[in-house]
């Protein structure tokens, strides 16, 4: 008996030390490749990198919203990106393919934040691709809308 409560207080100290609710898999994830060239970051790790700002009206959500978010650019020039076409998949696997040149013509960016807050994965987030909508009449309606993916796992320059 006296082994089972030392085996017992053993595990509860366990659990309290090391608790199981927050893990490396809470962590959001992109993964962003070019040939042979793959890297993984973590929100941490884009939010380390050149953050800017946007401020527009999306059809998704209300009044004018800021997102804050790395510009496509500098993300895909962390893999040294080549092409001409890159296919932004969502964790739903929904994927749709943007010309990279909307990404240094628009300022497109890569937002993790809404409004001051990490978006989660129920409402737009993590990674949410973001146009400057209001800043060009041409980017206020298709394809520009539906290059807006949210959700956003990965990114693959081809």
């Amino acid at each position: 008996m006296a082994l089972k409560r030392i085996f017992m207080a053993l595990v509860m100290a366990l659990t309290a030390a090391f608790p199981l609710g927050a893990s490396a898999q809470d962590t959001p994830t992109i993964t962003v490749s070019s040939g042979s060239e793959t890297a993984t970051f973590t929100r941490d790790e884009l939010e380390a990198m050149d953050v800017v700002t946007i401020e527009t009206t999306t059809p998704w959500n209300e009044g004018v919203v800021k997102f804050e978010g790395v510009p496509l650019t500098v993300l895909l020039a962390k893999v040294n990106a080549q092409g001409e076409t890159a296919i932004v998949t969502a964790l739903n696997d929904y994927s749709v393919d943007v010309p990279t040149a909307d990404f240094a013509e628009f300022g497109t960016i890569l937002a993790f934040k809404r409004n001051g807050e990490y978006m989660p994965v129920d409402d737009q987030g993590p990674f949410f691709v973001v146009y400057p909508f209001d800043s060009d009449p041409v980017l206020q309606g298709q394809p520009y809308y539906g290059r807006a993916v949210w959700q956003v796992k990965e990114i693959t320059v081809q």
